[in-house]
């Protein structure tokens, strides 16, 4: 067991160790400098060209959602139609039928918002076309777009007095060509070479040593388990995702898949810092969200490891720790750091199954994706983090008897108002979901519209609630990972899903954009002996003293229904 937490340290270490020169290469990319992958600058002069852009052309923070919302729209419709007519279309040995109506409404969105919340099983609900040419593909432009986002939010927070934010498409194709791409190359060829399939066979067959004859799925999975990994999207190309030995084959790839997954939420952080030249101030924000990830890390890998006390009471061995529903190639250390990394990033990838992990360590990761501010995804992490930030400042601002005031420019009612607002959308989104299905579920178990035979519980009581709130919070926090006891591919969910998903992703990016350009237009006031400094420890402790007290405010009734009462019935 000491050798299983030593290799969570390790990698944890190693992602840090790359995010750093990770970051000052990303802040470079974006401000100008020649890097080493500038020789792509003739690619993207030719895509400029042929999509008619002019990468001179400069935005303000409205054209830049604009342009965000606009593509991201036909990129929507797009993925829709492909997903309703696969069954019929080339690259598909396997047979696989085209999806539903409804399926695919809420496949498309999850994809494009980069949730990739997975409502069918890879490996008969979608063809190695719509694999490569809508979930790849999505995968590449949806974290692009959390990035261009981000690097706004840069650029507005970087000049003193501007309304000039550079273009979106620029920004948005530099992070493909030399962020996104090469970074997913590197993890795809290490994959590949440790097993992961690349084939564009059908499905191969052997026989099992019991005489039966097993059928495997395979495919061209690595490239898109690389940017499923880097991208922050999560979405599995088989159904047990990086569970499954095709998609996760061995330590070291279970290795590589996890330190994908935190170098460019990682790195963005830094990148802020070198970007604005205020390197202390993203070693602040880093420390915070560093802080807030191990608090919800470690429960979770002790708990794992200790394993079911009630198992315990029969006298059963347990120091193998709680291996129900995990990979023996893993072990229970790994896969509960795993658990809280990919919901503390919004992955969502699992290498377990989260529905088998003990009740506090189920609560773990519904408090990290509630939070949805520690790392983050691809950019968003950042966006979602200001949020508070901006409450703390209006806090300690109200506190000192001063105008509440960040980088220069005071934070008035308007900003407050959007960011109040942008707060209080996720507990919203969460609540509302669950309690709807909560509803339905007792009211309505058989309804044609719901699922068919039965409810789609699996596990009643304490659990079964935790499993519809594990699927709203994942769906908001655009995690898509799943307790997956819950039976979710019916018209209720995949339309109930698809709403909040699409609300939980632009919302809180379309507030952060607009308060930055506010801000942005603002008068400059230089700093004076009462400025508040941001970039202190004093101030990183009233930012999580804000994240806590909200978070715990918002949804401690819905987790004391859940996971809290279940660990009190393995624990009377």
């Amino acid at each position: 067991m000491n050798n299983e937490i030593l290799g969570v340290v390790l990698i944890y270490g190693l992602a840090i160790l790359i995010a750093f020169p990770l970051g000052k290469y990303i802040a470079a990319v974006f401000s100008g400098g020649k890097t080493i992958l500038h020789f792509m600058a003739p690619i993207e002069r030719g895509i400029y060209k042929f999509c008619g852009i002019d990468p001179n052309e400069e935005m303000n923070w409205k054209q830049h959602l604009k342009a965000l919302l606009t593509i991201n729209l036909v990129w929507f419709v797009y993925a829709f139609v492909m997903l309703i007519t696969q069954g019929s279309l080339f690259l598909n040995p396997d047979g696989n039928p085209s999806q539903t109506p409804d399926l695919a409404f809420n496949t498309a969105i999850s994809f494009l918002v980069n949730c990739d919340l997975q409502h069918y099983s890879g490996e008969s609900g979608a063809t190695y076309l719509t694999q490569i040419a809508v979930m790849a593909f999505l995968m590449f432009v949806s974290a692009a777009t959390g990035i261009a986002a981000a690097v706004v939010f840069f650029r507005a927070l970087r000049d003193k007095v501007t309304d000039q934010l550079g273009s979106f498409w620029v920004f948005f194709t530099k992070a493909i060509t030399r962020i996104l791409l090469p970074i997913s190359f590197i993890v795809a060829v290490l994959l590949a070479f440790n097993g992961t399939t690349t084939s564009f066979a059908a499905k191969d067959a052997f026989v099992s040593l019991q005489g039966d004859t097993v059928n495997i799925s395979r495919g061209p999975a690595a490239a898109m388990i690389a940017i499923k990994h880097v991208g922050t999207n999560g979405g599995g190309y088989f159904g047990a995702n990086s569970a499954h030995p095709i998609e996760n084959p061995n330590y070291f790839t279970n290795g590589v898949e996890l330190i994908a997954q935190f170098i460019i939420p990682m790195a963005m952080i830094f990148a802020f810092g070198f970007f604005i030249k205020r390197k202390k101030l993203a070693y602040a924000i880093y420390g915070v969200m560093t802080i807030g990830f191990l608090i919800v890390a470690i429960p979770a890998i002790v708990q794992e490891v200790a394993g079911n006390p009630a198992i315990a009471k029969l006298g059963v061995l347990q120091s193998t720790g709680a291996m129900e529903g995990k990979e023996v190639r893993f072990g229970p250390a790994v896969s509960g750091f795993w658990s809280i990394a990919t919901t503390v990033i919004a992955t969502g990838s699992v290498n377990s199954m989260h529905d088998s992990s003990m009740p506090l360590s189920g609560m773990m990761q519904l408090l990290a994706m509630m939070i949805n501010s520690f790392y983050g995804g691809c950019g968003v992490g950042l966006l979602n983090y200001f949020i508070y930030l901006m409450i703390a400042v209006f806090i300690s601002g109200l506190m000192v008897g001063r105008t509440p005031e960040f980088m220069g420019h005071k934070v008035e009612a308007r900003e407050i108002k959007i960011a109040a607002l942008i707060t209080l959308l996720s507990p919203v989104l969460i609540l509302t979901g669950t309690a709807l299905a909560s509803y339905y579920n007792v009211q309505h178990p058989t309804a044609e519209w719901a699922v068919q035979p039965g409810n789609w519980l699996n596990n009643p009581g304490h659990h079964g609630f935790s499993e519809m709130l594990y699927e709203n919070t994942s769906s908001n926090a655009n995690n898509g990972s799943g307790f997956e006891g819950l039976g979710d591919n019916n018209i209720f969910w995949n339309v109930v899903t698809g709403f909040i998903l699409l609300l939980g992703r632009f919302l809180p990016i379309i507030g952060p954009i607009a308060i930055v350009g506010l801000l942005a237009r603002k008068k400059y006031v230089p700093q004076s002996a009462g400025t508040l400094k941001v970039d202190s420890l004093t101030f990183g402790v009233m930012t999580f003293a804000v994240i806590v007290i909200i978070n715990a405010l918002s949804y401690f009734p819905a987790l004391a229904l859940g996971p809290i009462a279940e660990y009190f019935t393995l624990n009377p």
